[in-house]
């Protein structure tokens, strides 16, 4: 009897030979770029090789084109970070700008920070972006996006331990 593992290997397996050329093609036109698009089906079948199982499938297509569809607006949400940091480098005087490593380094920062900042609800991430970014105490925030004191408090400390579990998985 095969173990749930093969099993699985075995689903993804059908589901790529049956709909990778689909899912590519349906991808090449959200994209408009065929290499970005065998990269991220390439991506949605990992994606699913890494889950657990695999759900009983109806329509395969909507499943992949879900998973898909998620890794695109990553794929442009990385794309727009890489472009704005690109403007950032170009108005730094040439003595400043980073090695390509480091220029590497921090653009994959500014990508884990993105993502960070994405899962937290709106007033949260306001509420922890002008904290951070701005310096505003909790009164001037709670001012500023028009909720209590305490719920200010309650939105930084939300904040913090979101990061604090995504830092240390805790």
């Amino acid at each position: 009897m095969a173990s749930a593992d093969s099993r699985h290997q075995l689903q993804v397996q059908v589901l790529y030979s049956d709909h990778n050329t689909w899912l590519q093609g349906w991808l090449r036109r959200k994209l408009g770029n065929a290499f970005d698009a065998a990269d991220l089906a390439q991506d949605t079948f990992m994606r699913i090789l890494a889950r657990q199982e695999v759900p009983e499938l109806r329509e395969p297509r909507a499943f992949l084109s879900t998973i898909a569809r998620g890794l695109v607006v990553e794929h442009w949400r990385r794309r727009e970070l890489e472009q704005a940091w690109l403007e950032t480098l170009a108005q730094l005087p040439e003595q400043e700008v980073p090695s390509p490593e480091n220029r590497l380094q921090f653009l994959e920062t500014l990508s884990a920070i993105d993502n960070m900042l994405d899962q937290l609800k709106p007033n949260i991430r306001t509420a922890f972006l002008l904290a951070q970014l701005d310096g505003l105490t909790c009164p001037q925030i709670a001012e500023r996006i028009g909720v209590s004191l305490s719920t200010v408090e309650r939105y930084l400390a939300a904040a913090l331990r979101h990061c604090y579990t995504i830092r240390f998985g805790v």
